[in-house]
């Protein structure tokens, strides 16, 4: 049922790159088994560009700055990843939208992770929605990146009980590990052919 061929995974990164750093051990480690591809920056100051060094993993920053048009930005992302033979974009703290140009190239070929449990606060700053909104539950989801924001078919969530003394930090703290756990297991179910997607729903094998 798995397929045999290794698929390689590559990141779109933004920031700290904390949750690309764990999937990418996954990977290099065995646990995924799959082929570290190219780490794509928007921004030459993401820390994800040391942490990509650090683990041997080619990267590059595309800065949307030096280009006319969003797509224009995107053809120069999809050109290096096609050079690396991408199978799988994982938007790990990547913090722009991608167009429908970028979304159709890689149609149920891109997971991202959000910290909320969608369709619950979509979009950003979704820890403090949920602390403004006085929810008990919140949590992560990973899902498939389609045109709209963070309305893309689920693959997989983590509940997070809100506490009375948590604030932003300590929230995000918690959600962060959770994030970690269910982008892990969501990037192994891919590589391992597991991830089917019919109308809208994902559907685990």
């Amino acid at each position: 049922m798995f397929s045999k061929r290794k698929k390689t995974v590559s990141f779109l990164v933004s920031g700290r790159g904390t949750n690309f750093k764990t999937v990418a051990e996954k990977i290099l480690g065995g646990y995924i088994n799959a082929n570290a591809g190219i780490v794509i920056s928007n921004s030459l100051d993401s820390a994800a560009l040391e942490k990509a060094k650090d683990l041997g993993i080619e990267s590059i920053a595309i800065e949307p700055k030096n280009f006319k048009t969003r797509e224009d930005h995107e053809h120069e992302m999809i050109k290096h990843l096609t050079r690396f033979k991408t199978d799988l974009v994982v938007a790990a703290g990547y913090m722009r939208l991608l167009t429908p140009l970028f979304v159709n190239h890689y149609r149920y070929r891109i997971i991202n992770i959000h910290p909320a449990l969608l369709p619950s606060f979509p979009g950003k700053n979704a820890q403090q929605q949920a602390l403004d909104y006085g929810v008990r539950i919140t949590g992560c989801t990973t899902h498939f990146i389609d045109e709209g924001t963070d309305t893309g078919p689920v693959i997989l969530q983590m509940p997070v009980e809100i506490k009375t003394d948590d604030d932003i930090n300590s929230l995000s703290s918690k959600i962060l590990k959770e994030e970690h756990i269910i982008l892990i297991e969501s990037v192994k179910l891919f590589c391992e052919d597991r991830l089917k997607v019919k109308n809208h729903r994902v559907i685990i094998i």
